[in-house]
């Protein structure tokens, strides 16, 4: 019994396979990736939904673990706010108008300091007495949504601390100026206002942004074309110079 020929032969180029072989082995592996971090996303996704749902846990109930199984949920917590020590995050916008975040720090009875967001205020009014009807005064009881510190992002301007400018929220930092002790579970999370109002109206609270996209499949999709458009350059240079053999047809050089 004689075998037949081989549907497909080829004779591998050394260096166009080489190359090949790296871009497609690396488009494939991040299209892998992106769709290891559609799930990673999704799973935060199922997180915040299950605990924007759940009912308010207390301050102590959130330090019992670790404070980020609460992320996104909600908290409720009871201090005093130490106004002399707002910090304010720089550049955020309301109805396309640009102001300010203010971030005051909240000693609790007991002698903590919990950084809480109040929300966003018109730049005009960065000096509190121009706002003096929000500066709450005495006993207060809140409920905040728990959000983790915040990194520098790539490009993003660096904090300026002795200016009292910020562009994103640095917990362990702004707890220690605040007079707070360091603490791996405090420094860990923020609180930031609900839409509940503030007596003058402003800070306005209720900025928590939710939409958190989850595009991972497309970009995962993308790799994935990459990797098979250069399988297809790559057999389509052989079949061009003669290397590539299919069913017995082989193409012929001018």
């Amino acid at each position: 019994m004689t075998r037949g020929s081989p549907l497909l032969q080829l004779r591998p180029a050394l260096w166009p396979s080489v190359v090949s072989l790296v871009i497609f082995s690396v488009a494939l592996g991040l299209g892998i990736w992106q769709m290891e971090r559609r799930e990673w996303k999704r799973a935060i996704l199922d997180r915040m939904a299950v605990n924007r749902a759940a009912a308010p846990v207390s301050l102590d109930e959130l330090l019992k673990g670790d404070p980020l199984r609460h992320e996104y949920g909600r908290v409720k917590v009871a201090g005093t706010f130490v106004h002399d020590k707002e910090f304010y995050l720089a550049a955020r916008s309301l109805k396309n108008k640009v102001g300010l975040q203010v971030v005051t720090p909240l000693a609790t009875d007991d002698g903590r300091i919990v950084l809480f967001d109040r929300g966003w205020i018109p730049q005009e009014t960065k000096d509190p007495a121009r706002r003096a009807a929000g500066q709450v005064q005495g006993q207060v009881e809140l409920t905040g949504i728990v959000r983790r510190n915040q990194e520098r992002r790539q490009f993003a301007p660096e904090n300026v601390p002795d200016r009292n400018v910020w562009f994103h929220v640095d917990v362990p930092l702004m707890r220690s100026m605040a007079g707070g002790k360091p603490d791996p579970k405090l420094d860990a999370f923020f609180l930031e206002a609900d839409a509940a109002a503030n007596p003058g109206g402003v800070p306005v609270g209720g900025q928590t942004r939710l939409d958190i996209p989850n595009d991972h499949l497309q970009y995962a999709i993308t790799w994935f074309l990459i990797a098979l458009a250069m399988a297809g350059v790559y057999l389509a240079y052989h079949w061009e110079n003669g290397r590539l053999t299919i069913a017995g047809h082989t193409k012929v050089k001018s």
